[in-house]
């Protein structure tokens, strides 16, 4: 009866010691997945905040294209303007 038990406890602490390790494999597994995860989040926070500059950027530079583009009207009109009252005079 003795040698019985003594034959499950080694296989107790047997099987123990092995789901630990399992454990441990498994924690480390989980570690390096986030880990993974989390740079991926990064790297596509990243490309979201490239795209929302560059977007702006184009934004900002059209905007400026047309800004030059009526102040050039203005100026052109304010020219004609000034040249029609100096013919009346």
């Amino acid at each position: 009866m003795k040698k019985l038990f003594a034959i499950i406890a080694v296989a107790s602490i047997m099987t123990a010691c092995n789901e630990a390790e399992k454990a441990a494999d498994a924690a480390a597994t989980t570690t390096d997945t986030l880990a993974t995860e989390a740079n991926k989040m990064a790297d596509t926070a990243s490309s979201m905040m490239n795209n929302a500059v560059d977007t702006a950027k184009a934004i900002v530079d059209t905007a400026a294209a047309k800004i030059e583009n009526a102040a050039g009207k203005v100026t052109e009109k304010v020219e004609k303007a000034a040249e029609k009252m100096e013919a009346k005079h």
